[in-house]
């Protein structure tokens, strides 16, 4: 009786998700068949917490059969205009640090969705999902401050673009799993569910951003003859 009481608690709580805006999730699989979309999840005695857009509920670790990555992830921010959130600080670091801005903003929507405060269940933190290590080593003195965080973000990402040649799949494996698991495969992208879904998320969503541009500059030429920014 408990764990039905426990398992309608869940379904409750997946209701009251489900006109919530996305953020980056997995799913717990249940015997009952059941898939659970959690944000972030830890063991407690015998059972899981489970952390969900509508609170937090309580599993017993026997009725959970699996834990997959999220498969439909596909933000699609609006484009980057002085209206975007934080568009001073990704501009700001673009020109600083040489990478796209486009770039910059898909990786915050793919990693955060645009919550500065977003911490995942392996402690990444912040808009741009810096551990705690890899902040302290980029001279990051308040993790969640937008700027701060934007800026090593990426400071990082250049440092990874760079290491790589410019190859966004590597340098996005490599700020996904880090460098180490990337070269220990022979500098290819490491056989890592996580990884490789991340990837296809930032890529998928820049390549839309970049396509959306491509269409509007066409429009402009077709209706003005003069191409867009001039």
């Amino acid at each position: 009786m408990r764990l039905k009481f426990e398992l309608r608690t869940v379904m409750a709580a997946v209701l009251l998700m489900a006109g919530a805006a996305q953020i980056r999730a997995e799913y717990v699989v249940l015997r009952s068949g059941t898939r659970l979309n959690v944000t972030s999840y830890e063991i407690v005695g015998d059972k899981y917490r489970l952390q969900m857009q509508g609170g937090v509920v309580e599993v017993l670790a026997t009725e959970v059969v699996t834990i997959e990555p999220e498969e439909i992830f596909d933000p699609m921010p609006e484009p980057l205009s002085p209206k975007t959130p934080y568009f001073d600080f990704i501009h700001e670091a673009s020109l600083l640090y040489g990478v796209d801005a486009d770039l910059i903003h898909c990786v915050i929507a793919v990693e955060s969705n645009f919550d500065p405060m977003a911490i995942s269940r392996k402690n990444a933190r912040g808009l741009m999902q810096l551990l705690p290590q890899t902040a302290k080593r980029l001279g990051v003195h308040n993790v969640f401050d937008p700027h701060e965080n934007i800026n090593a973000g990426t400071r990082y990402l250049r440092a990874m673009l760079t290491r790589y040649n410019n190859n966004i799949n590597l340098a996005l494996a490599a700020y996904n799993a880090g460098p180490l698991r990337v070269d220990q495969y022979g500098q290819r992208v490491p056989p890592y569910p996580e990884t490789t879904q991340y990837i296809q998320r930032v890529a998928r969503t820049y390549a839309k951003v970049k396509a959306e541009q491509a269409r509007h500059a066409n429009q402009q030429v077709a209706l003005t003859g003069i191409p867009s920014g001039k």
